[in-house]
């Protein structure tokens, strides 16, 4: 009998969620590889995460990644959570392990995997600059400092959320980190490797707003990277390129993440080049 769709059920569960783009470069995949499964984009509300998890659970769904407002509030439905996801109290991606449900965090991995594959660069012994103390850096900064940066100098308008993640990667990790308050333009270290904007700020449809940095900081070398997969060039990347820096799209972060969590529910190797042409159709 022809396996159904109903045996390979993965998605995204979020508020809002209509313009996630995870199920074209998902679906994309599975087309490619003439595998029958289906990514569904499903409205949860906050009240209904507890439901949408047993009624996953009930499908025999194979995993779900969450959005906002989700990626926290899930871990306590979950029977287990992996250690880097516990780390950094965010679950964006759920596999399933017979009948058990286990968290991961597959942000921080893709931005490291577009790091290495797309840059060329190992994170190991470098100085990192990261914009920004919400989820996307909590989840950089940790998979940074377990990749061996040397140092991360965090910035932040809010001291609060900043201290939280200062706290948790003291005391979790080893790296030398340091928190620089941004209320003014903010200049980047001379013995920086790497600047990460950690932010919203240049989100589509806000496209030419620019993170309040010192461009004349910005040196040639410097390998400058936006969390932004929409749209991938943003006017800050484009304003470093500009200076000589070596630019990094945020695209290449969500494709990677993606292509990892392909990997856990299918067991397969995602194809990672139909993935991102799937979602460069889409942002234009």
């Amino acid at each position: 009998m022809e396996q159904s769709y109903l045996d390979n059920l993965v998605g995204v569960f979020g508020h809002p969620v209509a313009e996630n783009p995870t199920c074209v470069m998902q679906d994309a995949a599975f087309q490619h590889l003439g595998i029958r499964w289906k990514y569904l984009t499903i409205e949860v509300l906050p009240e209904d995460l507890g439901k949408a998890i047993t009624g996953m659970r009930a499908m025999n769904m194979r995993g779900i990644n969450l959005t906002i407002p989700h990626k926290v509030a899930v871990i306590e439905h979950l029977d287990e959570v992996a250690p880097d996801a516990a780390i950094m109290g965010a679950v964006n991606t759920v596999r399933r392990d017979g009948a058990r449900l286990i968290g991961e965090n597959t942000d921080g991995k893709g931005f490291l995997r577009s790091l290495t594959e797309d840059a060329g660069l190992d994170p190991a012994g470098k100085k990192v600059m990261v914009l920004g103390a919400g989820g996307a850096s909590r989840a950089i900064c940790v998979e940074l400092a377990n990749a061996g940066v040397q140092r991360i100098d965090l910035v932040n308008r809010s001291a609060g959320r900043a201290d939280a993640l200062l706290e948790l990667l003291r005391r979790n990790t080893e790296v030398d980190v340091r928190f620089h308050k941004w209320d003014s333009t903010v200049g980047v270290p001379g013995d920086a490797d790497i600047l990460v904007n950690a932010t919203s700020i240049g989100l589509f449809p806000e496209v030419t707003a620019l993170p309040d940095v010192d461009m004349q900081t910005i040196r040639e070398g410097l390998v400058v990277c936006d969390v932004i997969p929409n749209p991938p060039q943003t006017s800050f990347l484009q304003r470093a390129g500009e200076r000589g820096a070596v630019t990094l799209d945020g695209l290449g972060m969500l494709v990677y993440q993606g292509a990892i969590g392909f990997k856990m529910w299918t067991g397969l190797d995602a194809p990672v080049d139909v993935m991102r042409q799937a979602l460069q159709n889409v942002f234009g």
